[in-house]
């Protein structure tokens, strides 16, 4: 029994030292949005129109019609949660006000989805009915990222 425990007690010495040298911890708020702004690609966790959503730039994104925008308008996407690239992230809630990340979307398109079917019935009594709707979608495309540079 004493040979199980030695041989497996170097094993676990050696996954805890990975785990523990795997990044660098920055220091402060603008050293980690330099170490992201240097990766090649960055996400957002971002609220709109009372939800999470995870994007990237160039995504399109289907909300809940928004009724007060224009085809071509640009929103500002201001409740930001979670800024992050492959290997850093940054979290908030909302995430660092002082940075001023800023992340935009336009509008594309006002479309609705497919066509939704819903039927009532009572039994033994006749009665039958069949609602017919398309629920009204907004598209919008997401910009680029911008993540202020400090000196």
């Amino acid at each position: 029994m004493a040979s199980i425990l030695r041989w497996s007690s170097p094993l676990r010495a050696a996954a805890t030292r990975a785990v523990h040298t795997a990044a660098a911890v920055p220091e402060s708020t603008t050293s980690a949005l330099q170490l992201i702004r240097s990766q090649p690609s960055q996400y957002v966790v971002a609220s709109f129109a009372g939800r999470k959503y995870i994007l990237t730039p160039r995504d399109m994104l289907t909300v809940p019609h928004l009724r007060d925008v224009k085809v071509g308008d640009v929103l500002l996407l201001d409740e930001i949660h979670e800024l992050g690239s492959r290997e850093y992230t940054l979290r908030g809630n909302p995430v660092i006000p002082a940075a001023k990340v800023k992340v935009e979307a336009t509008v594309v398109e006002h479309t609705k989805g497919q066509m939704e079917y819903i039927f009532k019935k009572k039994r033994r009594k006749g009665y039958r009915k069949t609602i017919q709707h398309k629920q009204p979608y907004t598209r919008l495309r997401i910009g680029n990222i911008e993540i202020p540079v400090d000196h």
